[in-house]
């Protein structure tokens, strides 16, 4: 019977651990996709900004389709940067 106790109570020490560890490992996995979610929302609104402000000075100097394409790439340029400093500021914060 002494035996079937000991057992008994590094059973439910274990489970207790286990429980732990499962609870942060959920909660790592559900905010590292909330970081990828925030970075890539902020490369697609660059992009579709620069887009946008593109397409309308096009439309108002009359000069298609050569600023839309200018403000793509500016788009894209700013949200790779923002990427890279979002990035960088996760890191530092989980250090």
């Amino acid at each position: 019977m002494k035996k079937f106790s000991e057992l008994s109570t590094r059973l439910k020490i274990a489970k207790k651990k286990a429980n732990k560890n499962s609870f942060t490992n959920n909660r790592k996995n559900t905010s590292s996709l909330g970081a990828a979610l925030k970075l890539s929302t902020e490369m697609v609104a660059a992009v579709f900004v620069g887009s946008i402000i593109g397409f309308i000075l096009d439309n108002w100097f009359d000069s298609k389709p050569w600023l839309t394409i200018i403000f793509f790439f500016a788009g894209a340029v700013a949200g790779i940067l923002n990427v890279i400093r979002s990035a960088k500021l996760m890191q530092k914060n989980n250090d």
